[in-house]
């Protein structure tokens, strides 16, 4: 958060010396708001870019194993570009690389699920997905497995055929 702050007040500034240099070679024929506008809009730009390239700036730093599965974009009232173009602000991704299979039950995956939201911490858990049930069970405190790998004591949770989050446990 810091960072981006230091990143938008450069911008500012950098925006503003490229108008006053302008100002300069144009022997200051610019009005005198220019500057502060320059400053003010490239401020604004930068915060703009920010908040839209952080789902592609997140993901880039994911290993080819982990699949976003959904997205959530937001319109709010106080950042009126929202309405023409949505912003992404939260993602829900299946981390492939701790998939575990049971020969026993073939149709299920015992995954991580990454919870990553701007401005929010990363969460991950993990979940057993019945693929051929379409259902899902968070692994909490009082899950166990049997002998043969059977989840007990698990609060099944019914999915919809579609679900994205049920696709992506269940494509490998």
């Amino acid at each position: 958060m810091l960072l981006e702050f230091i990143a938008i007040i450069a911008a500012g500034f950098g925006l503003a010396g490229l108008v006053l240099a302008l100002n300069f070679l144009v022997r200051k024929r610019l009005p005198g708001w220019a500057v502060p506008a320059a400053a003010g809009g490239g401020m604004l730009a930068m915060a703009v870019w920010l908040e839209y390239s952080w789902l592609d700036r997140v993901t880039a730093t994911f290993p080819d194993e982990v699949e976003v599965a959904s997205t959530n974009e937001l319109r709010v009232w106080y950042r009126p570009w929202t309405f023409v173009v949505p912003q992404t602000s939260r993602l829900i991704a299946i981390d492939h690389r701790f998939d575990r299979h049971n020969a026993a039950m073939p149709d299920q995956v015992l995954t991580q699920v990454l919870l990553m939201g701007r401005w929010e911490p990363a969460r991950q858990f993990g979940a057993v997905f019945d693929c051929a049930g379409g259902r899902r069970a968070d692994l909490v405190d009082e899950v166990v497995f049997d002998e043969d790998g059977a989840p007990r004591n698990a609060r099944w949770i019914a999915l919809a055929e579609d679900d994205s989050l049920l696709r992506a446990a269940c494509s490998r």
